[in-house]
């Protein structure tokens, strides 16, 4: 019995590569001391695979940016605007990621990776791209970890997802491109298998519904790879969901071994089982790579009876679902967490040793004590009280259809607001956030420590609130927002004040490049002791006379991005959570707040990767978040916000959420995703992001104006609003001075323009 994980978290357990490229960014630290972080964490992970008995280590998971960047630059698919910078230069490499202020270069686009929170660089595919082997990163991690005596297996996205999950540009077709592409992956594999035993290949794309043409090259393209790959192990990884409607094709490609993920898709392996040569490597994905809890040891081994009965011991290897990326480091991290929570719980560090156990018993090892731990562990997390609120569990039975329902249509609501409201044609605001400072920073860890009185604290923070609404003023911005001063994530500060939420210290996950976040943990039923944004909100709104917006995050995005209960359906969580929020917004609605917006940045994030699987995903999430909106008067209005989504599968679904306005992520696509809209127009008002703020640099004037115009084919003017594409948070004060400016200018501009 073979054991291995599909990767390991990058960040290191006290976040050291986030502080490291950070600060190699700001100057502070050489390319060299980066690289030293960066192999000492390397040979930190590899350590840990080995000390839990792994036949492999995993190379090339780490990434000092992003996996998909790091794929692109090793095939020389380099974006035409990058071209002139120093080939294979790091600064280069991080310029595709972030972008050049000072040379006006963009970077490249960014999305969802499947359906989870991290972020990937998409890859970018124009006429005349031509490929060829420009980095040999890869091999050399695997050689520096066969050289320490480790047994590596290198990680390679595979040529197919690579290209599906690109962006196509110039009218060019990404297919095309699959015959110059194939080369370099072959010239990959032969200079890999000169270093290592077995090389596993990620075609996650293999788990959705794929046309005929994609599927019918993955012969070609694994015939090649398999010549190339001589006696090397060739191991195929799927996961994120099930692979059994593409057995037909995937059980013919000439590949050792086939991954699964029996977390979120156990039911496929008896049709696996039936269908994949016995003769055949078979990675069964037990140990869940996305969420914190402990696993059922005695649960998986009656999953596996099938498999363990009907194969060869040799051929089977035991994993991770997928890679351990979206998992924390290590819950010995966690001293200050309720021991009781704490013992249902394991991070990537303790996934391996799971892993390790159960491998062991079925080597005939004696686990007695670990599968006792284990058992005591599921079965009081499973009587625990802390996990049951009676009241709770009655109030999402009771939700009837008149809770997901406005009094009146949009086009009623929007007669009723606009002299309310008297906003200006193109209204222009923000999405929440204003620049997290040094000293805000500083006075929430001294409050949280308890070295700053509550007092003192909220003095600080009413200051730097009353800082925002001067400057938004000066800027000329129509409907404002307090800033945020007081949240240290848009997730967690409604988690903290939530019944059934936990914490960690260290439970940091990466969400792109340097970001890393640390997703609260449902643990049990959730509900709203009190309100949670109420005074903040009222302060903010006796400092001006224009509208401030309330500011809460949805539902879903709370779900999505928080590590939920698994003994409950992700549903009936949301629907608790929808709950929370709706009280929350009939009390700012009380207290006079007449604009609220209800962030669900991850709406389709959340959606399955089956088509089939979608529209009821769709219903639920949609009547979440109608279910906390639809409580208040047709004269509030209600905004929404979404970013970094491919909107064109879900343009009805947001649609039918029946926000009064909605803004989303625009800019780094040239307003692309509004060609969703189209087809299906906004029936509301919509404000089309158009400052990319997740890249240092500020947009002109007549960049954000054309993005206006373009924004006009699709969006008439009196449903248009202006606005970034998502909080300002990560940026700092005169970026976002200079670049609210511009938007605030060409905003003018363009209603000179119009009248």
């Amino acid at each position: 019995m073979k054991t291995h994980i599909l990767g390991f978290p990058r960040i290191g357990s006290q976040r050291e590569l986030k502080f490291a490229v950070e600060s190699f960014w700001k100057g502070e630290q050489s390319e060299a001391q980066l690289q030293t972080v960066a192999d000492t964490l390397k040979q930190t992970h590899w350590g840990i695979q080995r000390d839990a008995g792994f036949d492999t280590v995993a190379t090339g998971d780490f990434s000092l940016y992003d996996h998909l960047l790091d794929t692109a630059v090793m095939l020389g698919a380099i974006p035409p605007r990058f071209q002139s910078l120093e080939p294979g230069a790091l600064s280069t490499y991080f310029t595709m990621a972030r972008g050049d202020a000072a040379q006006g270069i963009p970077p490249m686009e960014m999305t969802k990776w499947f359906d989870t929170n991290y972020h990937y660089i998409v890859p970018e595919f124009t006429h005349g791209m031509q490929f060829k082997l420009s980095s040999n990163r890869l091999q050399q991690d695997t050689r520096q970890a066969q050289e320490a005596g480790f047994s590596p297996k290198p990680v390679v996205v595979g040529p197919l997802t690579f290209l599906q999950l690109g962006k196509e540009l110039d009218s060019c077709n990404r297919w095309d491109y699959l015959d110059d592409l194939l080369p370099v992956y072959e010239e990959l594999i032969r200079q890999l298998s000169q270093h290592c035993d077995i090389i596993q290949i990620d075609e996650p794309i293999f788990c959705t519904e794929l046309s005929p043409d994609v599927s019918a090259l993955a012969q070609k393209v694994y015939t090649q790879l398999s010549r190339a790959a001589g006696s090397t192990h060739l191991m195929l990884a799927t996961y994120f969901e099930s692979c059994d409607h593409n057995l037909d094709w995937i059980a013919d490609l000439p590949v050792d071994s086939l991954h699964l993920d029996l977390v979120r898709a156990p039911a496929q392996l008896p049709e696996v089982l039936a269908r994949w040569p016995a003769q055949k490597g078979l990675s069964l994905g037990i140990v869940d790579g996305r969420n914190i809890w402990k696993s059922d040891l005695l649960q998986i081994i009656e999953l596996l009876q099938p498999a363990l009965t009907h194969r060869d011991p040799n051929t089977l290897w035991f994993g991770s679902s997928c890679s351990l990326l979206h998992c924390p480091v290590n819950l010995e991290t966690e001293t200050e967490l309720d021991p009781e929570l704490r013992n249902w719980m394991a991070f990537a560090v303790q996934k391996c040793s799971e892993i390790d156990v159960l491998a062991r018993l079925q080597n005939g090892d004696d686990c007695s004590e670990e599968l006792r731990q284990n058992s005591a562990a599921i079965e009081h997390r499973r009587t625990s009280s802390l996990t049951y609120n009676p009241t709770v569990r009655t109030r999402v039975e009771t939700i009837k259809p008149d809770h997901l329902k406005r009094h009146h249509p949009f086009s009623v609501r929007s007669a009723i607001q606009q002299p309310l409201l008297n906003l200006p044609l193109f209204p222009t605001t923000t999405i929440g956030s204003f620049p997290q400072t040094a000293e805000i920073r500083r006075s929430r860890k001294a409050h949280r420590q308890g070295t700053c009185s509550e007092a003192t604290y909220r003095k600080a923070m009413e200051q730097e609130i009353c800082q925002v609404i001067k400057e938004q003023e000066q800027l000329g911005l129509d409907v404002l927002v307090h800033g945020e001063p007081e949240r240290n994530d848009m997730v967690e500060y409604f988690g903290q004040q939530l019944d059934g939420f936990c914490f960690t210290q260290q439970g940091w996950v990466q969400s792109y490049g340097s970001r890393c976040v640390k997703p609260p943990i449902i643990y049990g039923d959730v509900s709203r002791p009190k309100p949670m944004t109420l005074d903040w909100i009222q302060f903010a709104q006796q400092q001006t006379d224009k509208p401030v917006k309330g500011m809460l995050t949805g539902p879903v995005t709370i779900l999505c991005w928080s590590f939920v209960r698994n003994d409950l359906p992700r549903r009936v969580v949301c629907q608790q959570i929808a709950w929370a929020i709706r009280d929350e917004l009939l009390d700012l609605e009380a207290a006079g707040t007449r604009i609220i917006q209800i962030d669900e940045a991850a709406l389709r994030e959340g959606m399955p990767l089956k088509a089939s699987d979608e529209q009821a995903y769709l219903q639920w999430a949609v009547d979440c978040f109608r279910l906390a909106s639809c409580g208040v008067q047709d004269q509030t209005q209600i905004h929404t916000h979404m970013c970094y989504s491919e909107f064109n599968a879900i343009a009805e679904a947001i649609a039918a959420m029946d926000a009064d306005v909605i803004s989303i992520e625009a800019s780094r696509s040239g307003m692309e995703l509004l060609q969703a809209f189209e087809t299906s127009p906004y029936p509301n008002d919509i404000g089309p992001g158009v400052w990319d703020i997740h890249s240092p640099r500020v947009p002109s004037e007549e960049e954000i104006f054309d993005l206006l115009q373009r924004a006009r084919n699709v969006i008439p003017d009196d449903r248009l609003w202006v606005n970034p594409d998502c909080g300002l948070k990560t940026r700092a004060w005169p970026e976002t001075k200079a670049s609210l400016q511009n938007m605030v200018a060409a905003t003018q501009r363009l209603r000179a323009l119009t009248h």
